[in-house]
């Protein structure tokens, strides 16, 4: 039986299928509630952000999907760098790496936060998304000072869009400096769209909006079936 279409959201997923239901369907409070159960397979994780849903929850709740709106993002070439930030970068007191590092990111981004109770970067979630990186679907960029890993982020690359998921920063600017950098390579192999997910001040800052759910579906629907530069994640700089 297929309960995906019946009832009221959230829906409980059919572990035999990587269907979805539709992301207008997701509840308004809390915001983009959409879906329960599932697994964190590759093939469903790849089904899930193609169509705008992510998962997010805890070491206690069962797998939760959502697809929020309005939705957050960052067009690249509308990049903001600040004046202080562009200061930061050209003294070169920090090196950025690609894809140098993903598991200790993704370790680093998990850490207790002091505006935070526990991680949704659960163990499971680290599995799922190291498998994605070993297949070429996840990244990240590092950010380091003096050898230490101080900075970075990840997420998933689809298409022409890069999906970010989370970054950490243990010194000042650190997280911003890996982004700024990160972004700058991504507009070079012709990315169009970055997923921020949710609007935070520190996105913001960074140029990132917030636009209808529909409308960015609808950017995914023809962003994700582009190739972007055949150099994308090749380089290590």
């Amino acid at each position: 039986m297929n309960n995906q279409s019946e009832g009221n959201p959230p829906f409980f997923l059919n572990p035999y299928s990587i269907e979805f239901p539709k992301p207008h369907l997701a509840l308004e409070e809390p915001d983009g509630l959409l879906a329960v159960g599932g697994d964190l397979h590759p093939d469903r994780l790849l089904a899930a952000y193609k169509q705008g849903i992510f998962p997010w929850f805890s070491d206690d709740q069962p797998i939760l999907w959502w697809s929020p709106n309005p939705r957050c993002i960052l067009l690249p070439e509308q990049l903001v760098i600040s004046r202080s930030m562009k200061k930061v970068i050209k003294r070169g007191d920090y090196q950025v790496t690609i894809n140098q590092a993903f598991s200790e990111v993704m370790q680093h981004c998990a850490a207790p936060r002091d505006d935070q109770n526990g991680t949704w970067i659960t163990s499971e979630m680290h599995h799922a998304y190291s498998n994605l990186h070993q297949q070429g679907h996840a990244h990240s960029a590092e950010c380091w000072y003096q050898g230490e890993l101080v900075g970075g982020l990840y997420g998933i690359a689809i298409g022409r869009v890069f999906f970010g998921e989370s970054m950490f920063s243990k010194r000042s600017n650190a997280s911003k400096t890996a982004f700024i950098t990160l972004v700058q390579q991504l507009i070079s192999w012709d990315y169009q769209l970055i997923d921020c997910q949710v609007h935070t001040n520190h996105l913001e800052s960074l140029g990132a909006i917030e636009i209808p759910r529909e409308l960015f579906l609808q950017q995914l629907n023809r962003l994700c079936h582009q190739a972007p530069s055949p150099s994308a994640w090749s380089c290590s700089q």
